[in-house]
């Protein structure tokens, strides 16, 4: 209890038990490169979990204990030269639930349009407010991106400053060659991912975030009903913005991201029969591809 309500409060801790706020499981495969020395890949692993896990990325200062669980899993298909590489990023970012072992998961993506320049053992330098690596710039806009999903889901709207700068790292890399950071290229990449986070359009999916998780199962071990009418609640903001941009990228990770928690938490059988109903039918209109799946909330098979 006393993580959270630092976190909420967005205070910092005493210098003592000052740490980074990220604790990022990285690895670095490539079953698809053959006839090539894999050390490399080794020592890239390294490199990212140092970057990640040993910067500070805010202000804000996290016990050990407290840092936010994350995953990179990138997967090496194409070595073009002796230090340039492409390949895809698999990111998994998750929060505690009060009173539980249990933790949320945020996001879970894989971005595809990922190349990278890497030296061995070179350092990975980066600075705020220019675009001097892909791979710095992908690990650093992401980095916020994990900040501001989480901060948004413990404070209303608290992601914001992190968005702004995952903003920035889209800005500087417009005139990269690299793929992934501009608006034309796709309408689900880096650049729409931070422009939904930040539009105003959208600020039910914040609202979303903050009602789930705060309000919805941080509260469900002391109060279940109450928090899942929360939840109900929240789930009711998604069918909002679905009726206006149905094929909204942001709203695509969060169904894909709370699909199997949606399915649990609805298929408990004290649940009234009206309110599975009705939150399966908006869950099948705003997610029809898995429709046979909230299904099972109603069959129980």
């Amino acid at each position: 209890m006393k993580k959270i309500l630092i976190i909420l409060a967005f205070s910092l801790l005493s210098v003592h038990s000052f740490s980074q706020e990220l604790m990022c499981q990285v690895s670095v495969s490539a079953p698809q490169i053959s006839g090539t020395d894999k050390r490399v890949f080794e020592t890239l692993q390294g490199a990212i979990y140092e970057f990640m896990n040993n910067r500070k990325w805010s202000n804000y200062n996290f016990r050990m204990e407290e840092r936010i669980e994350c995953t990179i899993l990138i997967t090496v298909t194409d070595r073009m030269s002796a230090d340039d590489f492409k390949g895809t990023i698999n990111l998994v970012v998750r929060r505690p639930i009060f009173n539980s072992a249990y933790n949320s998961v945020l996001l879970n993506w894989i971005d595809k349009d990922f190349q990278f320049h890497y030296v061995e053992y070179q350092p990975l330098d980066y600075s705020e407010g220019t675009f001097s690596s892909n791979l710095t710039s992908v690990l650093a806009y992401y980095a916020n991106i994990f900040l501001g999903l989480y901060f948004d889901s413990y404070s209303l709207d608290g992601g914001g400053p992190f968005y702004d700068k995952a903003q920035s790292i889209v800005n500087s890399a417009q005139n990269s060659q690299e793929t992934g950071w501009k608006g034309y290229e796709s309408q689900k990449n880096r650049f729409w991912l931070v422009e939904n986070c930040q539009n105003p359009a959208y600020n039910d999916l914040r609202d979303f975030s903050y009602k789930f998780h705060r309000l919805g199962l941080d509260q469900m071990y002391e109060k279940p009903e109450q928090g899942r009418d929360v939840i109900t609640e929240s789930i009711n903001l998604l069918k909002t913005i679905y009726d206006a941009q149905p094929t909204l990228f942001e709203l695509q990770l969060i169904t894909d991201a709370k699909r199997d928690e949606f399915i649990n938490i609805y298929s408990d059988d004290r649940v009234p029969p009206l309110e599975k109903t009705n939150v399966v039918n908006i869950l099948k209109e705003i997610d029809p591809g898995n429709g046979s799946k909230y299904q099972t909330i109603l069959s129980g098979k």
